[in-house]
């Protein structure tokens, strides 16, 4: 099978590339390199705009399946630009419509979801808050009526592989960092609830259902878990780590939790990575000092890209126009 990974140099295309490479699957990857200088695997590989059309058209004839992972993620980052959110995150799934028919596979989020109570499945309301969100809900519509296999994700954490950057605007990753870099981290409210998945077996999902006959949406998370409760999980790693708990809300007011009963149920889904070994491999990486510095831009996707976007001209703007 001829799979193209489009994305496929990011934190999570990172690990579905690795994972895909050591199968029968023909691998191609398609990506612009927004956050990485080089690619070094030993895949095939297109260097290029998701909206230069003409030359992903070339390689959407060659692909039996593609796995779209394209974004731009998380809601700090999408609010920086609507119409550049809504360009990469949106419009691109309509031409990726209009002009391919085989199967595809889709990267959307369960902050589609909003602020709820109860466990929620994928047929509950939804109630989207930022640019992020509601740009994936389009997205989703816009294959409504398609083969797409859609993943509406928890927030992912972990190592993805050797080459992608980590990042470190995730909140299991971040908690992780300023507790060994600073022996202390803040919780702001701190009982909104998440739902959680490490980066790998978000990978290995995707990978195990490329001949899977299943489409529609699916919730994927390995655990809902409060963000004083994933504090307090901490102190077993970090046992002299200072928790400042207050009870000022923090901005974000999303609180969630989803089942992934239909996930189990379809698809055979079956996470292996816990919190813990995602605390636990972070925290090794970072205490060898394999990390120079974990404060740089690049590992925070608002970070990195704030000062390159504008509304209508930019760094990052001519980036993408120079190869259209």
């Amino acid at each position: 099978m001829k799979v193209l990974v489009v994305g496929g140099a990011g934190y999570l295309g990172g690990a579905v590339t690795d994972i895909l490479s050591g199968t029968k699957h023909e691998v191609r990857v398609y990506d612009l390199l927004l956050y990485e200088e080089t690619y070094r695997k030993n895949v095939p590989f297109i260097y290029g705009d998701i909206r230069d059309t003409t030359k992903l058209k070339v390689s959407l004839k060659w692909a039996d399946v593609v796995i779209w992972l394209a974004a731009l993620v998380g809601d700090p980052a999408c609010s920086l630009s609507a119409p550049l959110t809504r360009q990469i995150n949106t419009d691109s799934l309509r031409f990726l419509k209009d002009n391919y028919s085989g199967k595809i596979i889709f990267m959307s989020t369960c902050s589609v979801y909003g602020a709820a109570s109860g466990e929620l499945n994928e047929t509950s309301p939804l109630n989207p808050f930022s640019s992020y969100a509601f740009s994936k809900l389009e997205a989703e519509k816009v294959l409504e009526g398609t083969n797409a296999l859609i993943f509406r994700l928890g927030t992912l954490f972990g190592i993805s592989d050797v080459f992608s950057r980590i990042r470190f605007d995730l909140v299991v990753n971040t908690l992780v960092m300023r507790a060994l870099m600073h022996g202390r981290i803040s919780i702001f409210g701190g009982q909104q609830y998440r739902p959680h998945l490490h980066v790998r077996d978000a990978a290995q999902t995707i990978c195990s259902c490329l001949e899977k006959n299943a489409s529609g949406i699916y919730n994927l998370a390995s655990e809902n878990i409060t963000i004083f409760e994933l504090s307090t999980r901490l102190k077993s790693f970090f046992p002299e780590l200072i928790i400042e708990a207050s009870d000022t809300a923090f901005q974000d007011n999303r609180n969630y939790r989803v089942s992934n009963a239909k996930a189990v149920k379809d698809l055979g889904f079956k996470p292996r990575l816990s919190i813990e070994d995602g605390i636990r491999e972070l925290k090794s990486v970072l205490e060898e000092g394999r990390i120079k510095n974990s404060f740089i831009s690049r590992f925070s996707n608002l970070l990195y890209l704030k000062p390159l976007i504008s509304e209508y001209s930019s760094p990052l703007g001519k980036v993408i126009k120079q190869n259209i």
